[in-house]
């Protein structure tokens, strides 16, 4: 009807309108059998080239809590997805996985339901499917079962979810992060606040190293090139920068501890100097440096005030980092 039309509209046919012409016409008859394979061949890469930006765009709208936009991306992905590698492949999982999200975020958990078990039979099918996408699997099953109120099986989801995260990416991967997030909030909910804290703390390391090396080697590249700035579009620059994606978990995540921290009847203030230490770094790298100032100096600010200041002078040097450069927010 005309409001999905509407919904499909905002959601991604307007990015992709022009983009699905060519996909959606016939090639003409009067070719050979070499310029019908190639042709074949640019539909593919279309088709393909189409399935991530959907996905991208519906991945975006659930990190910003946008999950009723989110759901008409991801069913176009998932048409599409249909159409390159059949209905039974494990390329539809991720497709099915962002429409379990975007259901269970608006609140239609029946419907999420369903798309966690299409995404489950087609991994359970596949002997070979990678660690990649059964972590996966198992966190989005965790989330819809902590929002079913399920904090049990939630709880074993994503335990099965930081144990494939981790065998797959690393112990202190941001991969693996993820899913201690998500345990933590659960552990929160139930006020078992010891192993809420335990696992943010966990949370907050794991990005604070991932955001010191970022930063190391984003000065690095500035020292060795004096004509490249924070701000310049420059391959080697960007390969070392986080994606988007990444960026936007990041912000979120790191929030959230944040918010937590601040909030607790008993104050952690090394704990919240350490995520403020992480946040100061993230938006110094994506060039919020207004609020990379901000975050900065409330974490040095509490870091004067603890009998340890081993963070000090790295902040400081953040600092300086942060203040050398014009602000671009």
């Amino acid at each position: 009807d005309v409001d999905h039309q509407k919904a499909d509209w905002v959601s991604i046919h307007e990015r992709i309108c022009q983009l699905l012409i060519p996909i959606r016409t016939s090639l003409p008859c009067l070719l050979s059998e070499k310029e019908r394979e190639h042709g074949m061949e640019q539909l593919v890469k279309r088709q393909k080239y189409i399935i991530n930006l959907a996905c991208s765009t519906a991945q975006e709208f659930v990190l910003d809590g946008k999950h009723k936009e989110a759901i008409p991306a991801a069913l176009r992905a998932l048409r599409l997805s249909t159409e390159v590698y059949g209905s039974n492949s494990v390329q539809l999982v991720p497709a099915y996985l962002l429409l379990a999200e975007a259901s269970t975020g608006a609140g239609h958990l029946p419907q999420a339901s369903k798309y966690l078990s299409q995404a489950q039979w087609i991994v359970l099918r596949t002997p070979d499917c990678s660690g990649a996408v059964q972590y996966k699997l198992h966190r989005s099953l965790g989330l819809f079962c902590a929002a079913e109120g399920n904090f049990e099986q939630a709880l074993y989801h994503l335990a099965n979810d930081i144990y494939l995260a981790s065998s797959t990416f690393g112990l202190k991967s941001i991969e693996t992060s993820g899913g201690y997030f998500h345990m933590a909030n659960i552990f929160f909910r139930q006020n078992k606040m010891d192993i809420a804290n335990s696992l943010y703390a966990e949370v907050t390391d794991i990005w604070h190293a991932f955001l010191v090396k970022s930063v190391q080697a984003q000065e690095q590249i500035l020292q060795s090139r004096p004509e490249t700035s924070l701000f310049t579009e420059d391959n080697e620059v960007s390969e070392d920068r986080m994606t988007e994606a990444q960026q936007a978990e990041a912000i979120r995540v790191l929030n959230a501890v944040l918010d937590v921290r601040e909030r607790a009847p008993k104050q952690r203030p090394g704990e919240t100097a350490r995520v403020l230490h992480a946040l100061a770094m993230l938006y110094y790298l994506i060039m919020d440096l207004s609020k990379a100032r901000e975050v900065g100096m409330k974490a040095f600010d509490l870091v004067k005030q603890l009998p340890q200041q081993e963070s000090l002078e790295t902040i400081g040097h953040l600092l300086k980092l942060i203040n050398s450069k014009p602000s671009h927010t």
